[in-house]
This record gives structure tokens, C-alpha cells and sequence, in this order.
């Protein structure tokens, strides 16, 4: 009996750690329930009906035990946080289309470059019933120290069940988020000496007023 209970208690705990991560949130819109499970750093699952939206993966396959596999994977940038190919490699991507900018398409491995599709700033797409656009995200001033570039990376918008859902990507607070309109759901990256200040990053949600806002990164 005391075995058992051993083996129930290991299992258990085994169980929470795979678990281990924040309660989803839930999003009303149009046509359902989109719920938003925050992961780590600048990662995020989405799911909205038969859909399931992975952002930037990262971290390691662990953090993602217990979630349903990606139907797409949205991946902002080249740097490590963001292409992560170690957990690339270890999430179940059979089913997932990729989006992506020109520069993560050149450094993907070749099983996933035949799953994924290249989106540029200013450009939309429609994947499984969603449509992603992709946006500038750069660090400011633009000149030869900046970090992120304009053009190489894509922040994305997710236009879903009436809702619309920006991710920004590592960027400042750049004109083009600032003129963003009708945006319900924004997450907004905060991290010095990569992306923006808090006062930077309050200073642009008060100019495009998302409804909701998650600071992140």
C-alpha cells in the first residue's frame, strides 16, 4: 500500500510540474473563447477553436507538456529567445505551419523550411482561417548599433473571431505601433537595453489604446 501511494504521490507531482505555468486567461470574441496561456520571456500559446498558436517557443520542451500541439508557430526574430531551435525540435510540429520573416526562413533547418511560410513588414496572410500581418518592429535610433533592425523581424497582428491581437516582437516604441487603431488584445515588450523602458512602452499604449495589455519579454 505504501508503494502505491508512493508511485500516486510521484506521479502526481510529476504531473504539477508539467503543469507548472500561470492559469490561461480568456478572451470573449466573435466566434468563441480565445485563451491565452502565458509560457516565459517573450513566448505565449494562444488557442482559439481547433487552433493552436505557439509565439515565439522558448525554454524547452518541458514548458509545453500538457498543451496541445501547434497548428502554427509564429516566430518574431533570429536571436535565441526568439528562433529557439532546441525547443523547435522538441514540441510536436507535425501539424504546425511556420510564419516567419525572410531572416529566420534562411537559419531554419530544412524539415521545418518546407513547413514554413515567409511574411514581410506590411504583408498579410491568411493561415487556417486567421490572418497574421506582420509589422516593423526596430530599435530606435536606426543606425549600425542597433540590435534590431527595421525590416529583419516582424511584430505580428492575429485578426481572429473579430478580434484583433498584436505581439510586438523585441522593438521601441516605433511609429508604426504608435498608429496601430482598434487593437483588443496588445502584448508589449519590456526589456532594457533590448526593446523599451516602461516609460516608453506606457507612452505608446497610450497612444494606440489597446483594450487589454500584457507587458512581456
Amino acid at each position: 500500500m505504501k508503494k502505491f501511494l508512493t508511485l500516486v504521490i510521484l506521479f502526481v507531482a510529476l504531473s504539477l510540474n508539467a503543469q507548472n505555468r500561470a492559469t490561461p486567461d480568456q478572451i470573449k470574441t466573435n466566434d468563441g473563447t480565445a485563451w491565452v496561456q502565458p509560457i516565459t520571456h517573450g513566448s505565449v500559446v494562444l488557442s482559439w477553436k481547433d487552433q493552436y498558436i505557439y509565439v515565439d517557443p522558448y525554454g524547452g520542451g518541458d514548458l509545453y507538456k500538457g498543451l496541445m500541439p501547434p497548428t502554427m508557430i509564429l516566430i518574431t526574430d533570429i536571436h535565441g529567445d526568439h528562433l529557439n531551435k532546441g525547443t523547435l525540435d522538441a514540441i510536436n510540429t507535425s501539424n504546425a505551419t511556420l510564419v516567419v520573416p525572410q531572416a529566420v526562413m534562411d537559419q531554419l533547418p530544412d524539415n521545418l523550411k518546407t513547413k514554413a511560410k515567409v511574411i514581410g513588414n506590411g504583408e498579410n496572410m491568411d493561415v487556417n482561417g486567421i490572418n497574421v500581418g506582420a509589422i516593423p518592429m526596430y530599435n530606435l535610433p536606426e543606425d549600425e548599433t542597433s540590435r534590431h533592425t527595421k525590416g529583419r523581424g516582424n511584430g505580428y497582428i492575429l485578426s481572429m473571431g473579430g478580434k484583433k491581437i498584436y505581439f510586438s516582437g523585441d522593438t521601441e516604441d516605433i511609429p508604426e505601433m504608435r498608429n496601430l487603431t482598434d487593437i483588443d488584445v496588445a502584448f508589449v515588450c519590456m526589456n532594457l537595453p533590448y526593446t523599451m523602458d516602461i516609460n516608453q512602452a506606457a507612452s505608446a499604449v497610450l497612444d494606440f489604446k489597446p483594450s487589454i495589455v500584457y507587458p512581456y519579454h
